[in-house]
């Protein structure tokens, strides 16, 4: 198996992960990115972006695309991989990836991103893949002309069903609140849509479905204010109730706090670990959004830059 070096090593592709690249590439430093799982991160999986500067409207995958292809033409090295082990106890860093590859640096940014929650029910795990999803870009095509769920009431919920709206007949988001927590703009888009019906104060208790052949055929749904239960016939629910930082594989190397998040240090991209940096999602639990994400990614390149240059 082979052994990679650079001066720094980041590993994630979203838009942490290539501004990173691209700043440290730009400062002359001999840059790998390893993508992890998903290249370019949860925003290929974004149909529509309206507000990222400089474009009034660009695709998620299109996005990511045009940042990887800044950040390699600068000289950034682009590797498919996914690291599985870290070893931060000496430098250079030593990074091991499930292809069974070595990767050894001088210094580390972690842009590992997020992945999405689900609601932890059985019934839901059973219908995964058979009518449960978590990315509506990603299934809404198979429901033309059908009834779907979007459980949420986040900027993400509300732009999944917004989507969704534009494919399935009627689209029911169920919230547990009486007041949606998206953007102002995306709340009176999805208030206003027609095909959009909101279920207020509701819980989904179970996902209905066949076995043969497998598939969801409807919800119940508490409402936590008299806890009244309802069901409701649909074809495919979409889970949209957050996030959770890819930080397992940092357990014991670096301090996360009681959510997962790399705790950083000295106003800074920092960890507790000299010559390691953090960036994105895996250090901003609330700010999820991907001009702050690339922001977040040129902090911790040049902080990342100005250590070695100490050096």
């Amino acid at each position: 198996m082979a052994l990679y070096t650079a001066d720094l090593l980041i590993l994630g592709s979203g838009p942490a992960g290539y501004s990173a690249g691209i700043y440290a590439a730009r400062a002359g430093l001999d840059t790998m990115i390893v993508a992890g799982n998903q290249e370019g991160g949860q925003l290929t999986m974004t149909s529509t972006i309206e507000n990222y500067p400089g474009f009034e409207e660009i695709g998620g995958y299109e996005l990511m695309d045009k940042m990887k292809q800044q950040a390699v033409k600068l000289g950034v090295k682009c590797v498919n991989d996914h690291i599985v082990e870290v070893d931060f106890s000496d430098r250079p860093f030593i990074c091991s990836s499930q292809n069974g590859h070595s990767y050894k640096a001088r210094a580390i940014v972690i842009a590992t991103g997020s992945s999405a929650k689900w609601l932890g029910l059985p019934s839901e795990k059973n219908f995964l893949g058979y009518g449960v999803s978590a990315c509506a870009t990603c299934d809404g095509f198979f429901y033309r002309g059908r009834t779907v769920v979007v459980v949420g009431g986040g900027n993400t919920a509300v732009s999944e069903a917004l989507y969704l709206a534009t494919l399935a007949d009627k689209v029911i988001l169920v919230h547990r609140r009486k007041q949606l927590r998206a953007d102002k703009i995306l709340q009176d888009r999805v208030l206003n849509n027609k095909k959009i019906v909101v279920e207020w104060d509701s819980v989904v208790e179970e996902i209905l479905g066949q076995e043969n052949p497998k598939k969801v055929t409807g919800i119940k749904i508490r409402n936590v204010e008299t806890d009244v239960i309802k069901t409701i016939d649909v074809d495919g629910v979409f889970v949209a109730v957050g996030h959770q930082p890819n930080t397992d594989i940092f357990k014991g190397n670096l301090t996360l706090d009681a959510k997962g998040y790399v705790v950083t240090f000295n106003n800074s991209s920092s960890t507790d670990v000299e010559g390691v940096f953090v960036a994105g999602d895996v250090k901003e639990p609330k700010y999820k959004q991907a001009i702050i994400s690339a922001g977040s990614g040129a902090i911790a390149a040049m902080d990342a830059i100005e250590f070695l240059d100490r050096e």
